[in-house]
């Protein structure tokens, strides 16, 4: 099999199709463009959600934080713990644990969430460090993201640039390459999007508004996102890429390494879907607290499709993510 994420048709295949939900206190599982689930706990409803994290060398324990925690903000709650299973293979220092737990916990002091429990281990069965976090959120009022109330003309928004997570990876993992394709200051401007990989504050202002559904853009990409959601939905989509915000720095890089920052891991930048009539006004808010939010599209009755130099392209189920071309 490729490396990366299995694919959608497999995930349904040999997961789902082998997964009975019996309980009645599970309101949702994570399926295909939703990752987390929800359980009534009564007074309060629990969302959780699991990422590993094993594309990256650098800042990986920031990564695992943010990348599980980024899942609960996309269902408006708030996390409250995590639990981290940690693999290292052997030839890994104390120091280098002590590193990855230093910057694990500087990223939860950020977010305001605790690691509250989970395993560490030294292994043979892996040859660079994996992290597996479990993320325990809750909502405010139980409230939650009503999917089921998305209609065609809705818009498609996303926050900051795409590609920021796969850009800083390539900068940190690979930095001698990458200062083939930079001068100095733009690959410290890629570095420093490792600072910018939460989507808490795209959540907390984005709860004001009539929104849908939002998702954390990780692997497959911005293109990979709006074919998860459009299905998910249970509509089309039309996305424009002009439209695409992307920082000049990330063309380049994912030019000189030869990849598409359209199908590049993009934790920090989360889409939503938002009632048209409020859509502006989402925008507006965003940027009167410092967020870039922008419009790319919209939700359509049939067919996945990207607007390209006056044609139509059809947007193709996520594949394994463009990093893995190079890690």
């Amino acid at each position: 099999m490729k490396i990366g994420k299995i694919s959608n048709n497999d995930l349904k295949k040999l997961i789902f199709n082998n997964l009975t939900l019996n309980r009645k206190e599970v309101l949702e599982a994570s399926e295909i463009g939703s990752d987390c689930a929800v359980v009534d706990l009564g007074d309060e409803l629990l969302v959780t959600s699991v990422d590993p994290i094993t594309g990256a060398s650098k800042n990986i324990g920031s990564l695992a934080v943010n990348v599980a925690c980024n899942d609960a903000y996309c269902l408006l709650a708030e996390p409250v713990g995590l639990l981290m299973s940690v693999l290292l293979p052997a030839k890994t220092t104390k120091n280098e644990i002590e590193e990855i737990m230093i910057d694990a916990q500087s990223a939860c002091d950020k977010i305001g969430v605790n690691i509250i429990g989970g395993h560490t281990e030294v292994t043979d069965v892996v040859n660079t460090v994996v992290i597996t976090t479990t993320v325990l959120a809750k909502t405010k009022d139980r409230i939650l993201p009503n999917r089921k109330s998305a209609k065609i003309g809705d818009r498609i928004l996303v926050s900051k640039h795409v590609a920021l997570e796969g850009t800083s990876i390539i900068a940190h993992d690979f930095e001698l390459e990458s200062s083939k394709y930079l001068n100095e200051d733009e690959l410290n401007e890629a570095k420093s999007y490792s600072k910018l990989l939460s989507v808490k504050e795209e959540s907390l202002v984005s709860r004001k508004f009539r929104v849908r559904a939002l998702h954390d853009i990780t692997e497959g990409g911005v293109l990979g996102a709006v074919w998860e959601m459009a299905t998910n939905l249970g509509f089309g989509a039309e996305i424009n890429f002009e439209d695409i915000p992307i920082t000049d720095v990330t063309k380049k890089l994912t030019k000189g390494f030869n990849l598409n920052p359209l199908r590049f891991i993009s934790s920090g930048s989360m889409m939503i879907i938002v009632d048209r009539e409020d859509s502006e006004r989402l925008i507006d808010e965003a940027k009167n607290v410092g967020l870039l939010f922008t419009d790319i599209g919209s939700l359509v009755e049939t067919g996945i499709v990207m607007n390209k130099n006056g044609e139509k392209f059809d947007i193709a189920e996520p594949s394994p993510d463009e990093l893995y071309k190079v890690v």
